[in-house]
């Protein structure tokens, strides 16, 4: 099964959409809560970051025998420096966006947390592209 989501920044209106999207087509197809958990976890907070940072995005969930597969692309700013953003509580995100509760700087720290294998490539001024991956292999779990 794939999907694909458009996801354009700064609409904070429609922010979880995609995520709760994600969230009922796995339910649909009858994996272990705890899957779909960590799967809608990792693609909110992504979901999130394109909404804060970027201009827009996508995001393409792939179904596979072994694992979930997740991509999210935007156009944006780029992260300068990736060690930094992993950090837990650091944030660059504007004060009127932690007003609205959002960027407390977990988002990628939870992605992490919530992922068997995570993966970020950006570019500042253009872009960044974030992966991850949970197994659907219970045994294998935890592994990054």
């Amino acid at each position: 099964m794939n999907l694909e989501f458009e996801i354009t920044g700064q609409d904070f209106k429609k922010a979880g959409e995609a995520s709760f999207e994600v969230k009922h087509c796995l339910k649909r197809l009858g994996l272990p809560p705890d899957i779909i958990r960590r799967v809608a976890t990792a693609a909110y907070e992504a979901e999130l970051n394109v909404i804060i940072y970027a201009f827009r995005g996508t995001m393409k969930l792939c179904v596979e025998d072994r694992c979930i597969d997740v991509i999210i692309a935007d156009v944006g700013p780029g992260i300068p420096n990736i060690p930094l953003a992993m950090r837990e509580g650091y944030s660059t995100a504007p004060a009127y966006v932690k007003q609205l509760g959002y960027g407390s700087g977990m988002g990628l720290p939870n992605i992490k947390k919530n992922a068997d294998w995570m993966d970020i490539q950006s570019e500042v001024d253009r872009g960044t592209t974030l992966r991850f991956k949970v197994n659907l292999d219970e045994r294998k779990k935890g592994r990054r």
